[in-house]
């Protein structure tokens, strides 16, 4: 079923982000980002959205650049005349559209830290306790930046770090391409401030598996040195003697723990999988924790692969996701979009509301024979029946009775018979349809 719009409910829709979007590469070295649609903001707006895009073009202004080349490059990052950027250690490039029909190719080299300057900044971040979980966190933190310069390294570009170069005949420094290509790297920073410290030469799964090792150090440095165990002699060992009662367990947390970031290594696991994996059994140990219930028992195969996809994000699919999502479908000998149907039914119920999306059934008298009454008597059109499902006389709204004795919400294009999950089930018929009409 086609992407439809929701039913009117008089709320705005949701600006979307500008932000360019980051393909998935193939290593941790180069990331490529897609081209942004030119800025509908006012020209007096900032540039960019986030800390770490702003300061960037601060510090880019406040180099001796040209001024009138720099205000040149701004229009044309502003009006979407930069292709897709690619980001390597110390080099951005993209193609520019300038004023004949053949792009330029601009690139925009910054120096990179040798081991000196990273080992400098890592031990400044280690010795921030704050700083260092942020970044193992995946986040970099503002004062990172005032951390960096404490220990002599700048993160931001500097009057001698940048060495702009382009395909066209203008000999500036910066051309106009370069500077659109310079302010369009703010706005990489807004998608992934850790694109910085890529340009600076450490790719993110690099620097993070260096910061767990220097963690693990510090731990292991300030961790008390173990006494010496006393010695035991096998009689004593085996003596009779008194056991204190165990303590009390742990209580609890309140989400599943993240696994750690798996690194990419030649002849090793598929980082990816290990991650599903690790993920997968955090929760499942979360569950048993706090229901006693396994969510895997008596699961089969098809069920297991739909709980599995139901649990990653799906609103703005990544391109991490999508390669699950087929690799599900292609196992279980489905397509993506019975698996995407699967997984929103598995969202309303689990696996009754993946039952009541598979599997029609008869249901004894009682609570399904009272449901179209009760739909009249509030003023809804007559439903017309079909074993468990109610449908509309339109044919765009359904309910559907489960096994549970809850009816769940579909929805489908009129005359369509292409019926998707859509609200959360009720015990109600009228609460059902109202939550279903409600969006």
């Amino acid at each position: 079923m086609s992407p439809r719009p929701a039913l009117a409910t008089g709320r705005p829709e949701r600006p979307r982000s500008t932000a360019p979007r980051a393909r998935p590469g193939p290593d941790d070295l180069r990331r490529t980002f897609e081209a942004a649609p030119a800025r509908t903001s006012s020209p007096d707006a900032p540039f960019a959205d986030s800390w770490w895009g702003r300061a960037w073009v601060d510090a880019l202004e406040a180099l001796p650049l040209d001024g009138a080349r720099l205000a040149r490059g701004r229009a044309y990052a502003d009006g979407g005349h930069v292709a897709a950027v690619t980001v390597t250690p110390g080099r951005v490039v993209a193609y520019v559209h300038g004023s004949r029909a053949r792009p330029y190719r601009a690139e925009l080299r910054l120096r990179t830290f040798g081991d000196t300057g990273w080992g400098a900044l890592l031990d400044a971040v280690a010795a921030h306790p704050g700083h260092l979980s942020a970044l193992l966190a995946k986040e970099m933190p503002h004062s990172l930046a005032d951390t960096a310069r404490e220990a002599d390294v700048r993160l931001l570009p500097g009057a001698d770090d940048l060495d702009p170069s382009c395909s066209c005949p203008d000999h500036g420094r910066p051309c106009k391409h370069v500077a659109a290509l310079c302010y369009q790297t703010a706005r990489l920073l807004d998608s992934d401030p850790f694109v910085l410290l890529l340009m600076r030469g450490r790719g993110e799964r690099e620097l993070l598996d260096d910061l767990g090792r220097r963690n693990a150090e510090h731990a292991a440095r300030e961790r008390p040195a173990a006494p010496a165990a006393p010695s035991v002699t096998a009689t004593g060992a085996l003596a009779e003697r008194f056991l204190p009662p165990l303590p009390a367990p742990l209580p609890v947390p309140p989400h599943p723990g993240q696994p750690p970031s798996y690194p990419d290594l030649p002849g090793a696991r598929d980082p990816l999988g290990l991650d599903h994996l690790a993920t997968d059994a955090a929760a499942r140990a979360h569950a048993l924790l706090t229901t006693g219930r396994d969510p895997i028992a008596g699961l089969d195969a098809w069920q297991d692969a739909v709980r599995i996809a139901a649990s990653r994000p799906t609103a703005g699919l990544t391109a991490t996701t999508r390669a699950l999502y087929r690799e599900l479908a292609h196992a279980t000998g489905r397509n993506t979009m019975d698996l995407a149907r699967a997984v929103a039914a598995w969202r309303q119920g689990e696996a009754e509301g993946l039952a009541v999306l598979e599997e029609p059934w008869d249901p004894p008298a009682g609570p399904f024979d009272r449901a179209r009454p009760a739909l009249a008597a509030a003023g809804h059109p007559r439903f017309q029946p079909r074993r468990n499902h109610l449908t509309h006389p339109d044919g765009s709204l359904q309910l559907r009775f489960g096994h549970d004795g809850r009816w769940y919400g579909y929805e489908s294009d009129p005359g369509a018979d292409d019926w998707w999950p859509r609200s959360a089930p009720a015990a109600d018929p009228v609460t059902a349809l109202e939550a279903l009409l409600g969006g």
